[in-house]
């Protein structure tokens, strides 16, 4: 098993990703709003270092609220997610699309199995 996590900046895709992750077979996730740290550094008007930084992080994607997808899968449905996630969003190569990654798990309650 694995907990395959996406962040995605796109969140207008959310609903038709997850319309199509349930069609390949995943049944459960969790689905949080979260924002990236660039626009938490560019309130930190107090902060030199950090004001400086925020210049870096400027564009206007990243001031927006993104989504944290959660998944539990098995390496089967974590091929198949990965491949609607790239299909959907276009792939995630691209500066503020999101990011994409599973880590192993290494054990589960409570998903009724």
């Amino acid at each position: 098993m694995y907990m395959l996590v996406l962040v995605i900046k796109h969140i207008e895709l959310v609903d038709e990703l997850v319309k199509e992750l349930v069609e390949v077979g995943l049944h459960g996730g969790t689905i949080l709003e979260s924002t990236g740290m660039a626009s938490i550094l560019e309130n930190m008007e107090d902060m030199p270092m950090f004001s400086m930084l925020r210049h870096l992080f400027e564009e206007e994607n990243e001031k927006e609220s993104s989504r944290t997808m959660f998944f539990v899968v098995s390496e089967d449905e974590l091929q198949a997610a990965r491949e609607v996630i790239k299909r959907v969003t276009g792939g995630l190569n691209k500066p503020n699309t999101g990011i994409m990654f599973a880590v192993p798990v290494s054990f589960v309650e409570g998903l009724g199995a």
